[in-house]
Parts: structure tokens; sequence; C-alpha cells
């Protein structure tokens, strides 16, 4: 096994961060967590948190101290941003798991997509840098269906558009276990891993798969796009539309499915009906 004795992460209080500080911990290593108020951060006992802020990077100087390796969640800065956060982390660490996202396209000078864009900022001085680096890029995440909760919660009627794009999508343990091995194994050096999870299912389908989980009956209704980007109020609007046209075209044509997650972690991804039953409580 790698000689990886103390991991930072950023990004701990974030779904997936959180799933990686305490699997790591549970593994039997050292970890510590960085966030912006350190006493809001509800993380498993015995990992350490720190003060720790992204968009002033010299506040990560003491939290990298003695770190080995470092998971890392971008939340789309900016590209003067990213190079001072990553040589701060090439200063101190040696390796890094970047969770990116499957729209960076390599193929592309430009990135055409503004998710991919943000992301492709950090993915950049990451790999002209020391570090030894692992790029995590995940397709669907299966918690960002728990912006249909207050729907739930109203009623059983479910409103959205595209209820028939077709997608695998991710419960953030798995991403977690891949970024796990990543940190703290060797043999993933330059990897970048495009991550899905084990099945695709219809957004319609989705929705029948939270109902089940609670022992209720819940039917999608099926709005305009426009309509659904009133519902989409947690987004900026054009991030929104964004966001709906990717769903547009996965009516026709299904988001596929890797087997990225058991190849490195030797064990199955998790579905989206298991995604539902660990998350019950989001829905009630």
């Amino acid at each position: 096994m790698a000689d990886i004795s103390r991991v930072l992460v950023i990004g701990a209080t974030g779904h997936v961060g959180g799933q990686v500080a305490a699997q790591l911990a549970a593994g039997g290593t050292r970890v510590r967590a960085s966030a912006r108020d350190p006493r809001a951060a509800s993380l498993p006992s015995g990992i350490e948190v720190v003060q720790g802020d992204l968009t002033v990077p010299e506040t990560l100087d003491s939290a990298l101290d003695g770190i080995d390796a470092v998971y890392l969640t971008w939340p789309m800065l900016s590209a003067e941003i990213a190079e001072r956060v990553v040589a701060r982390i090439a200063a101190h660490a040696r390796r890094i798991v970047l969770l990116s996202s499957a729209s960076v396209r390599d193929e592309l000078d430009e990135q055409d997509h503004p998710i991919g864009r943000a992301h492709a900022l950090i993915e950049q001085p990451i790999t002209e840098s020391s570090l030894e680096w692992t790029f995590l890029r995940p397709g669907g995440f299966a918690t960002n269906t728990v912006e249909w909760a207050p729907q739930i919660r109203a009623g059983d009627v479910v409103r959205g558009a595209y209820g028939a794009a077709t997608m695998p999508l991710l419960h953030e343990a798995d991403i977690a276990a891949v970024a796990v091995r990543a940190l703290t194994t060797d043999g993933h050096a330059g990897a970048k891993y495009h991550l899905t999870g084990p099945a695709a299912l219809s957004r319609i389908d989705q929705v029948e798969a939270i109902g089940a989980a609670l022992g209720r009956t819940l039917v999608w209704e099926e709005i305009s796009p426009e309509d659904a980007v009133a519902h989409m109020d947690w987004l900026p609007p054009d991030i929104a539309r964004v966001v709906l046209n990717g769903l547009a075209g996965l009516v026709g044509t299904p988001g596929s499915v890797t087997s990225t997650v058991h190849d490195v972690t030797g064990s199955p991804a998790r579905d989206y009906r298991r995604w539902a039953a660990d998350h019950v409580a989001d829905f009630r």
C-alpha cells in the first residue's frame, strides 16, 4: 500500500466529501477536513476539522501541514484561484484526487459546457504540477434528485420536465469508494475515471423508486422546460437551462454505463433503488 498516513479532505461537508472522510477514517487513515466554519461541520469523531477557505487560498497552508494526499471538491471558482490553490497543495502534498465532471471533454481546446469549463480550469494546473493526480469524472449524481423532496413531502405528484430522460445515477458512497482507493493505493496516477451507476433509469422510474422506498405511490407529471426552470429555484436560470438541455439529450439516447466503480473497488456499484432506500429520511 502507498505510504499515505494523513489525508486532507477539502469539501468534507458535501455529500461526496463527507463520504470520503468517513470511509478513510473507517479504514484507519488519519483524516483532516477543512471547512469555512469548522463549528458547523458534522463529521464522525476522530476526524480533525480545521478552518480553510478555497476562495482565500492562503488559509489552506495550516490545513496542509503534514498532509500526504488531498481530496478536492472544486466549487467552480476562477482560474486564478485554481492556480493558487494547486500551488499551495503541491507545496505540501504529493497526491491529489479531484472530483471533476464527466462534462470535461479532453478533445476540446475550449470546453463548450459551463460545468466542464469550470472543472477544466482546475484540472489544467493540476496536470501541470508535480502532484500525482487522479480525476474522478462522474456522470449524474443520485443526490441531485433530492430536488424533488419538497414536492414529495407535500403530496404524491412530482412535476418536472423530460421524465423519459434515462441515466445511470451514482450513489455518493461509490464515488467516495473510488476516491479512497485512489488516495490510499498505487496504480491510479494519471487516471481519469468516468464513473456511473450500474443501470440507467428514467426520471419517471427514479420517482417510482423513491415512492417504493417510502411505501407510497408517487406519480410523475410532465411540465414544460420553462415551467421546470421555475421549479429549479436553487439554480440560476441559465444553469437550470443547461441542466434541462442535458436531460433533453437523454430522452432519445440514454446515458451509457461504465464498470469503473467495480473495476477500481472490486465491489459492484450501488443502484438507484439502494440509494433511495438509504435516503428515505431526505424525503420525509
